[in-house]
Parts: structure tokens; C-alpha cells; sequence
């Protein structure tokens, strides 16, 4: 039976977001710090603006949601998740949203102020 390019949602170099989803983030010194929630692709460039990472709370009861710049996110192999060069102390810091307060993914000045925060450059 052959396999479809549908069916597939693996290769070498590339994964459906579906698998990216729920993927562990390890911070500088290779803890878990989160994990992938969702990943937000710009529709006009189609490139990964940001993976969204839940940390903290209790069972997603508090859980609070930080836009990262894909940029920042590494593959290794050796962990099967995400590496990044933050830790897990800047994350707490950095711009997040809740359950309870909305995210305004289309206000430019929340794109600078997110990738300021991280010292990475924008994507568009």
C-alpha cells in the first residue's frame, strides 16, 4: 500500500502543525518550560509568526499563554521538543494573555513589543 503526501505528516525537514501542537519547550538550561499550544502563521508571508506556549496553572485551570517568536524555537532531536535560549525566569516576565483577557493577534504594536522583549527581529 503506498503512503500519500496526506497521510504524512512527517518528513526529515518538515511536520504538520497538528504534531507541532502540545510539543515540550525546553528553556537554556534544557528544563521544560511549557509547551507548544498553537503556532500562528502570518496568512500574507506564510511564514510561522509565533508558537504560542501555555505554562503554569494547574490542569489548564491559570495557565496563561506566551507568543513567541518562532524564531526563537529549535529542534533537538535528542529532547524531541523545542529548545530556546530563554529561561524559564524571563518567560514569566514576558507579554502573555489568559483564557479570561484576549489576545490582539492583529495590533502590530503587540507583534514589536513581543519580539523587543525576546531582541529578535520581526519576520515581516
Amino acid at each position: 500500500m503506498v503512503t500519500t503526501s496526506v497521510e504524512k505528516r512527517e518528513t526529515v525537514s518538515l511536520i504538520g502543525s497538528d504534531k507541532v501542537e502540545g510539543t515540550a519547550v525546553y528553556g537554556a538550561d534544557s528544563k521544560k518550560i511549557g509547551k507548544i499550544e498553537r503556532i500562528m502563521v502570518d496568512k500574507i508571508s506564510g511564514k510561522v509568526a509565533y508558537a504560542v506556549l501555555t505554562f503554569g496553572g494547574f490542569m489548564g485551570i491559570g495557565e496563561d499563554y506566551y507568543p513567541l517568536p518562532w524564531a526563537n524555537l529549535k529542534y533537538d532531536t535528542n529532547l524531541e521538543g523545542y529548545i530556546t535560549g530563554i529561561t524559564e525566569q524571563q518567560l514569566k516576565s514576558a507579554p502573555k494573555y489568559s483564557k479570561a483577557q484576549s489576545w490582539n493577534w492583529g495590533d502590530r504594536e503587540n507583534d514589536r513589543r513581543i519580539y523587543n522583549y525576546y531582541n529578535t527581529p520581526l519576520w515581516y
